[in-house]
C-alpha cells in the first residue's frame, strides 16, 4: 500500500524512540542531548555512547547541513519498495556533528557533490507518521 510515494513497511516506534517519532509529527527534528556530557546523537538509544549515561533530554537543532554521501539504490532490498527504484539515499550533517542516514528527493541522476547544502523535509505518510526526507537547500 502506497502513501504519499512510501511503501509499508513503515517505522514502528517504540519507548526509546516514541518522542523522536512525535517531534516529527510536530514538524521538529528532535535528538538526544546526553545530561551527563552533553553530547548530542541520533539515531536514538538508550545510553550515550560518550558517558554511558541512561540520563538525556530530548532537544530540537537546525535541520540544515551539508551532503557528506550518497548512493543511487537500484536493487529493493525488500519487495514492498521495487516500485520506488531507483532512489537516492544520502547522508548528510546538521549541527554539531550529528548525521543522518535518509533519502534524499532528488531525480537519481541529479548531478550532486559532497558539501552541497541540504535540509530536512517533513513527509507526512499517515496521521500517526511523519518520516524525515532530504532536500537540497
Amino acid at each position: 500500500m502506497s502513501t504519499n510515494g512510501y511503501l509499508t513497511p513503515l517505522p514502528m516506534p517504540s519507548p526509546d524512540t516514541a518522542p523522536y517519532w512525535e517531534g516529527l509529527r510536530h514538524g521538529q527534528f528532535l535528538v538526544q542531548c546526553c545530561l551527563g556530557c552533553g553530547k548530542k546523537r541520533h539515531y536514538p538509544r538508550p545510553v550515550c555512547d560518550a558517558c554511558y549515561s541512561l540520563d538525556a533530554e530530548w532537544v530540537a537543532i537546525k535541520v540544515e547541513g551539508t551532503l557528506q554521501s550518497w548512493t543511487v539504490c537500484r536493487h529493493a532490498f525488500l519487495p514492498e519498495f521495487k516500485e520506488q527504484l531507483p532512489y537516492v539515499v544520502a547522508i548528510a550533517e546538521f549541527e554539531q556533528g550529528i548525521r543522518v542516514n535518509l533519502r534524499l528527493e532528488v531525480p537519481p541522476d541529479q548531478p550532486l557533490r559532497a558539501g552541497d547544502p541540504v535540509r530536512l523535509v517533513y513527509r507526512q505518510v499517515s496521521e500517526q507518521l511523519t518520516l524525515p526526507v532530504l532536500a537540497l537547500a
